[in-house]
């Protein structure tokens, strides 16, 4: 699949990852494979266009090398024939990072999302290096820039020489600078998709083509609702939601995003989020009643526009 072939368009869900207490596994926690199976056909069954496993919200860095490795084949297993699946191979070197890449694509996975090294404030050849050797895997490549956790920005000159790569396909773009999307544009033809829930407006309206998505782990039609609208020009409809979805989406770009969303998918209540593994430990009751308010809130507002 080398090249500019994978058509990002749509709703791309970064999948949480269940868990079940286990004392035996890292954290006492094991995942849950059959639960994870299920989430991902359920939101393909409402309307997203694909799964993105083992990103930072499905914590894969709390996996152990097996585990990272089943992850991508369950997805695969439970929704490659019918949508994408956009496996995380970040790594703190390329030699890490190329061999994930390998592996899925031997597991069926039909691109890679890709953070430069992690753990490791590259310079910029460093960056270039770490994406050219990923490439010659030869699946499609989603970069990932999140200055916030790894400090190295994907500027946009920078992004336009990645972008010669003929498998470097897409910009997930969370630098939280609305700016972004329009000077990548100017600069390249690669698909530039939004990264950050919070300014899903503002990058849909500056041109972005796709979502790679973490709240819509817990109300997806009401989610792809939202992009449907705002990417077929009816703004004032979308900004509208936007405004009552916004302040859960909030939650996207804080440090305890991963529990936020999860406690989220609890509480919309058609999924499984439960707990994270170590680092990452459980929401102080102040936190859980303002999320609960805000999901209900976005919940309520996508509902009744999808009854109207």
């Amino acid at each position: 699949m080398a090249g500019r072939t994978l058509d990002l368009g749509g709703v791309v869900v970064a999948t949480t990852l269940p868990f079940t207490p286990d004392d035996d596994a890292p954290g006492g926690l094991a995942v849950d494979h059959e639960r994870y199976a299920a989430h991902c056909s359920w939101l393909v069954d409402n309307g997203v266009r694909g799964v993105g496993p083992n990103g930072s919200l499905g914590e894969y860095s709390s996996l152990t090398d097996e585990e990272r490795r089943q992850v991508v084949r369950t997805a695969v297993d439970a929704v490659g024939d019918r949508a994408l699946v956009i496996a995380g191979v970040h790594g703190v070197g390329w030699h890490q990072a190329r061999r994930w890449a390998e592996l899925a694509a031997e597991d069926g996975a039909d691109g890679v999302l890709l953070l430069p090294p992690t753990l490791y404030r590259a310079n910029r050849q460093e960056v270039l290096t770490h994406y050219a050797k990923v490439a010659e895997v030869g699946l499609p490549i989603m970069m990932y820039n999140n200055p916030i956790d790894t400090k190295v920005d994907l500027v946009p000159d920078l992004v336009a020489e990645l972008a010669a790569l003929p498998e470097v396909v897409a910009i997930k773009e969370f630098s939280l600078d609305a700016r972004r999307v329009r000077e990548i544009r100017e600069r390249c033809d690669i698909d530039v998709i939004a990264g950050a829930d919070d300014l899903l407006f503002e990058a849909l309206v500056s041109g972005a083509t796709g979502w790679f998505a973490g709240y819509p782990n817990a109300f997806p039609r009401e989610a792809v609702r939202l992009y449907d609208l705002l990417t077929a020009g009816r703004i004032d409809e979308g900004r509208a939601l936007f405004t009552e979805m916004a302040p859960v989406f909030s939650w996207d770009s804080r440090t305890e995003f991963v529990q936020a969303i999860k406690y989220s998918i609890d509480v919309a209540g058609e999924s499984t989020g439960g707990p994270t593994r170590p680092p990452r430990g459980p929401l102080p009751a102040e936190q859980q009643a303002v999320i609960r308010r805000d999901t209900e809130r976005a919940l309520a507002a996508g509902r009744a526009l999808l009854q109207a």
